[in-house]
């Protein structure tokens, strides 16, 4: 049986490009500790002072990961997404050292899949996912938008004139649209869970759940 993962445990980074460093800098702010790896020294030096521990080691070198402790974390972040041979070498390091928990950054579908083959639990896309993200806020329609893999998505937005003034019973929006409104969020006031009694105003934002395809038709209702 596995171990159950601390909700806090230390997370291990190996690659502060990008990725790295704007994972390492979210975890440092939700009070997690950190410990970054760069073979740059530069990288290590600029981010000693912002992060728990940074060390300057090559994680495509096993030797050195069980030098500076890697083989003590329960989660680890392959950051290195450039050179495919070099994160397949620290996700290979990283399973070896029977860590739990492997994140790794994939530059394409085929890369990922080979991550996936040797032991990594989670790959990450960055910037398909960004540009995916991207491409349905640049209408300006949406505010925010979290795709979830079975094309089940959670969106920000503006609500659309056909359902200003009126109660969510009124305006018949899941029926009528196929998607949820899960919350409102009025000038002023705290966030607050959508009811069926629920009238939206012109100056609301609105929380809408529902499958990409019909929350897309329903953002383009329009203002």
């Amino acid at each position: 049986m596995v171990d159950r993962i601390k909700h806090d445990a230390p997370v291990l980074i190996i690659g502060l490009g990008r990725f790295g460093a704007a994972t390492a800098g979210q975890l440092d702010r939700l009070g997690r500790e950190v410990l970054v790896v760069d073979t740059s020294e530069a990288l290590v030096s600029k981010w000693a002072e912002r992060v728990t521990h940074a060390v300057q080691a090559d994680g495509r070198s096993l030797e050195a990961l069980q030098q500076i402790g890697a083989q003590d974390f329960s989660i680890a972040v392959c950051a290195v997404g450039s050179s495919v041979e070099a994160s397949v070498l620290i996700v290979a390091n990283l399973v070896d050292l029977k860590i739990q928990q492997i994140w790794a950054k994939a530059i394409s579908k085929s890369h990922g899949k080979i991550l996936e083959r040797i032991g990594a639990n989670h790959v990450i896309y960055p910037e398909a996912e960004a540009g995916e993200r991207v491409a349905h806020l640049v209408s300006g329609r949406m505010l925010d938008f979290i795709e979830f893999d079975d094309d089940f998505a959670l969106v920000k937005m503006y609500p659309p004139k056909a359902i200003r003034g009126l109660n969510l019973v009124d305006s018949a929006v899941r029926r009528k649209y196929n998607v949820t409104v899960v919350g409102v969020k009025s000038p002023g006031k705290p966030f607050t869970y959508a009811t069926a009694e629920t009238v939206v105003s012109n100056h609301d934002l609105i929380i809408v759940s529902g499958a990409e395809a019909d929350i897309e038709r329903f953002a383009a209702l329009g203002s």
